[in-house]
């Protein structure tokens, strides 16, 4: 079994995604990370028995750290680490840790609109702005910098007709959808 942990902030409609779109075969969530205790993502996670894992920088009873959270990735043997909407620069240490097994899914079509403060709506907004006729999402792999590292897949859509970012944001999470699962599906079955 191909055992994934996914890094989550916000509503988990990513992680969803992955739990209903992955080869049940192959792929399983092994745990679920979150930053924010209170978050849809976290309910998601409860509600079908996937372990979770609360992280901050400074640990105390709830929150762990980054070097026990690396632990307990090594007992539960993970093999890919999936960003699904994680609000959070991950370390450098984690990073080295899990060379090569970290992925990110980001809203737009790297190398643009990517780095810090480039997340969900900021990053719609920046290509509404733009007047861009194109937009889509992005899986690569996380290395020091924010949305730096090599591009795995990537999937364009138009956004020509689009009349705000929030219609922007509807298309680009429909591809977002399709396109994380895809790609996990495939390192399953170690085609990258």
């Amino acid at each position: 079994m191909y055992n994934v942990a996914v890094f989550v902030s916000g509503k988990g409609s990513n992680l969803r995604s992955l739990f209903d779109n992955t080869d049940k075969n192959f792929v399983r969530i092994a745990a679920v990370v979150s930053n924010k205790k209170n978050c849809g993502a976290v309910d998601f996670a409860n509600q079908n028995s996937i372990p979770v894992f609360f992280i901050a920088e400074k640990p105390d009873d709830e929150f762990i750290d980054y070097k026990t959270l690396t632990q307990k990735f090594y007992d539960l043997k993970i093999d890919l680490i999936v960003l699904a909407g994680f609000l959070k620069k991950i370390p450098d240490d984690f990073i080295d840790a899990f060379n090569k097994r970290i992925i990110n899914i980001h809203p737009a079509l790297l190398p643009k609109f990517g780095g810090k403060g480039m997340y969900g709506m900021n990053v719609h907004k920046a290509v509404f702005e733009s007047k861009g006729k194109f937009s889509g999402a992005t899986v690569h792999f996380v290395d020091k910098i924010f949305d730096h590292g090599e591009i795995i897949a990537q999937v364009k859509v138009d956004i020509s007709d689009c009349r705000s970012p929030e219609e922007i944001a509807l298309k680009v999470l429909e591809i977002e959808h399709n396109l994380l699962p895809s790609v996990v599906n495939n390192f399953s079955k170690k085609l990258y």
